[in-house]
């Protein structure tokens, strides 16, 4: 059954959604039929307006609170992680929004030294303590089990641990009520994929609540295929050696992980990927037109829904009507993200 394939059920995603009641935000969700003239409806579920500014707070809250019910007598807890920003600035938060009479909670978080500006910055005013390795996934990891060790903390995975991938799946449950109260029904949505874990926790969000009748597709830069590459192959491959890495979708340069990819492989119709300039575009459109300042790595997901892959295989002929696509984040460098643009004539 589901729990002996996967590291999470149905249930457990509903039981972070009752645990982070209250503390995380539910998001809106905007609709446009003109943003993408392609003849469906199109919803968008703006986790960019989350509180630290993407999905990334659902996970780390749900993980920090289930620590916290697991050992109700501890006085204080540390927990550390290693992320680029998305998952630091979340994890500095709930663990300030976590604390209780009985227990306080810190944050240690090991960062890249490439990781933008405006994520270190929101790292420290949360109150984290940053420690900056190389910019490798491996240098990150070395670290964060340094601190482990020496310290005795609780390690929280960005995208492998279950509470964290449990928690990102409340975003679709809140998605389908939303767009039910508009009288509608998701036929497909679109989520963009690094780790995975939003991808993973919402897909079995979306499975227990639509069943098979909904599309799931996932969204990928190409400089970072690895999940369609592992979709293609039925095997969990790392980076494309050929690849240069290097991406303006920096949320997604994370690979998915043993605990991800069944779900994935499992759960998943299609990944389609995109290009730097397919994204850029597609980012500047959404500044424009639904007047949101989401992250690129937002936009790898409204690149995809433009596609001609996807509108290819998703034509109207295949009853695919009402498309979601999550804005997964809004912690973006404008200056710099608006420089490429102009530099690329967008």
């Amino acid at each position: 059954m589901e729990k002996d394939r996967h590291c999470i059920t149905f249930a457990n995603v509903k039981e972070a959604a009752s645990r982070i009641k209250g503390i995380a935000y539910r998001t809106p969700v905007l609709t446009s039929q003109s943003l993408i003239k392609t003849g469906k409806n199109y919803f968008f579920k703006v986790e960019a307006l989350q509180r630290t500014g993407s999905f990334k707070f659902r996970g780390a809250l749900n993980a920090i609170k289930t620590e916290l019910e697991s050992d109700s007598a501890r006085s204080s807890m540390l927990v550390v992680t290693h992320s680029s920003g998305n998952h630091a600035q979340a994890l500095a938060l709930a663990g300030k929004l976590a604390c209780n009479e009985k227990t306080t909670v810190s944050a240690t978080i090991v960062m890249p030294k490439g990781a933008p500006i405006v994520k270190k910055a929101a790292v420290a005013d949360f109150g984290a303590k940053i420690v900056m390795v190389e910019n490798s996934n491996e240098a990150r990891k070395t670290e964060a089990d340094r601190i482990v060790k020496t310290t005795g903390a609780v390690f929280i995975h960005p995208s492998e641990d279950p509470r964290v991938i449990a928690g990102q799946g409340t975003t679709s449950l809140e998605f389908i009520e939303q767009v039910r109260e508009l009288g509608e029904e998701l036929d497909a949505v679109i989520i963009p994929v690094g780790g995975g874990g939003l991808a993973a926790g919402n897909a079995i969000a979306l499975r227990g609540l639509l069943g098979e009748k909904v599309k799931i597709v996932l969204a990928e830069p190409i400089e970072l295929d690895d999940a369609k590459r592992s979709f293609i192959e039925g095997k969990l491959l790392k980076h494309c050696p050929e690849n240069s890495l290097i991406s303006v979708a920096d949320g997604l340069k994370t690979t998915l992980g043993p605990n991800t990819w069944p779900i994935i492989r499992d759960l998943v119709d299609d990944i389609f990927t995109v290009s730097e300039e397919d994204i850029l575009r597609a980012t500047k459109l959404v500044w424009e037109r639904l007047k949101i300042c989401i992250e690129p790595s937002a936009g790898v997901g409204v690149a995809v829904a433009m596609g001609n892959e996807f509108n290819k295989k998703y034509g109207s002929e295949t009853g695919i009507k009402n498309v979601g696509v999550i804005l997964c984040g809004g912690n973006v460098d404008i200056v710099k993200i608006s420089t490429l643009m102009h530099e690329r004539g967008l």
